[in-house]
């Protein structure tokens, strides 16, 4: 038996196949984490979400940012974007079940056999294990109620950007909601900033990765994340830190990555069928892909 924590899929299910081809993966015997953004930017997102929930229990996945949006825009609180693809999903005979099925999935989960945390962005610097647990189920108690088309108008925006338990209602949720599934760099008080989306040096002066910020209390955490495709982590600070990235890019001209949590070796598979989309991954230091 394996457990592999796959990367930000995104509706890329042709480099899915060939990936899980490439584990020998047999769902009798593995169990596949997926860290978010199943979904968007890729051509397949309806196949992808059908292939992932008819895996059952045999699956973990955890919501990210564009599987949020999805929810969002289907509950007509959210303007589709102009580079959205999600017009499949929408129009399927079947959406009300898959987005019923992808409201009732976490925003974090911690598997105590294996040591391993799994979350789509990361953490904020103020959490440990236990606060990051309860602010996840806060939000996710109201996504899966009946207050969840409420929560969608008033999810987008990128304020607060600082943990208080002292923050309430909304802003308290929103704000849950983006370090869950937005975050990449914070300033030394722990304020993200959202705004940074490129690869480590070419953030501006004063911020730093997440993941470095000094005394965050989720250090000692195996934490296994994605939603960075433009970071590249080496193996020495993903060592000493015990974080985990398999966010390799795949929909914008990079690969899909599976790490095998039990060897701690990562298996890598291109997607061919976006590699005429803007290579971000290879652009240098200093760019985005927006």
């Amino acid at each position: 038996m394996a457990t592999y924590a796959i990367g930000d899929v995104q509706g890329c299910m042709e480099a899915l196949e060939r990936l899980l081809a490439h584990i020998d993966f047999n769902s009798t015997r593995d169990q596949l984490w997926f860290c978010g953004d199943l979904v968007n930017r890729g051509p397949q997102s309806l196949e992808v979400l059908r292939f992932v929930r008819k895996l059952g229990p045999t699956a973990r996945t955890v919501l990210g940012n564009h599987d949020l949006h999805l929810l969002a825009t289907a509950a007509e609180a959210r303007k589709p974007h102009q580079k959205d693809t999600l017009d499949a999903v929408l129009a399927a005979p079947d959406c009300e079940e898959l987005l019923g099925w992808l409201r009732q999935q976490p925003l974090i989960h911690h598997d105590p056999a294996c040591g391993y945390t799994l979350v789509h962005a990361g953490l904020p610097p103020q959490w440990d294990l236990t606060l990051a647990l309860r602010c996840a189920r806060e939000v996710e108690a109201v996504l899966q109620g009946s207050e969840h088309t409420r929560f969608f108008n008033k999810m987008y925006g990128d304020k607060p950007d600082m943990w208080s338990d002292k923050l309430k209602n909304w802003k308290r949720l929103r704000m849950i909601t983006n370090a869950l599934t937005r975050i990449r760099y914070c300033d030394p008080e722990g304020r993200m900033s959202h705004n940074e989306k490129g690869a480590p040096d070419s953030q501006k002066t004063g911020l730093l990765p997440w993941f470095l910020l000094p005394g965050r209390k989720s250090t000692g955490l195996k934490i296994v994340f994605g939603h960075w495709a433009t970071l590249r982590l080496s193996s020495e600070i993903s060592a000493r830190e015990q974080i985990y990235h398999v966010d390799t890019g795949c929909v914008w001209g990079g690969k899909l990555s599976a790490l095998c949590l039990e060897s701690g070796r990562y298996h890598r598979v291109p997607c061919e069928s976006c590699a005429d989309i803007n290579q971000v991954v290879e652009k240098p230091a200093g760019s985005t892909r927006r």
